[in-house]
């Protein structure tokens, strides 16, 4: 009569197997949470940049800011009615900080549209996060996501 003080190899298989089968399963639910906190918090981002792009045109004489290029500083900034920086200017900052990075890419750099007043329908290639396009003030994410 031998005492048993290990566990058989048909056990310790068993334990794998359902160890493997609970990884199975929970695992994509992580990465599919990953993926919905990203398109939450672009999608609070984008809301986000376009109110205070409302608010800009409401203080500018329903002007936007004037390219991808200002964008940035024309909304972190202070400017006069005409859109100019000023750092003594009556309107802005309208971002606090810096423009937020798309949460996709990590990058917050901005590039015009392809085509002004056309919706864009791809990525532009480079280190961009945003689209922007300078004749109606209209802002995208530069991401393949936004684009399936």
């Amino acid at each position: 009569m031998r005492n048993k003080n290990a566990f058989t190899l048909i056990e310790v298989l068993i334990v794998v197997i359902i160890m493997a089968v609970l990884a199975a399963t929970i695992i994509p639910q992580f990465s599919e949470s990953t993926r919905n906190a990203k398109e939450s918090s672009l999608k609070f981002n984008l809301h986000t940049i376009r109110s205070q792009i409302e608010m800009y045109k409401a203080h500018h004489a329903s002007k936007v800011p004037t390219s991808a290029t200002t964008f940035a500083a024309q909304m972190t900034g202070k400017t006069k009615i005409d859109g100019t920086l000023d750092p003594n200017g009556d309107y802005g900052p309208y971002i606090q900080g810096d423009i937020p990075e798309n949460p996709f890419n990590s990058h917050n750099a901005i590039v015009a549209v392809a085509t002004d007043g056309t919706e864009p329908t791809a990525v532009v290639t480079g280190n961009y996060g945003w689209q922007y396009d300078k004749s109606t003030g209209d802002f995208y994410p530069n991401n393949t996501e936004w684009y399936q």
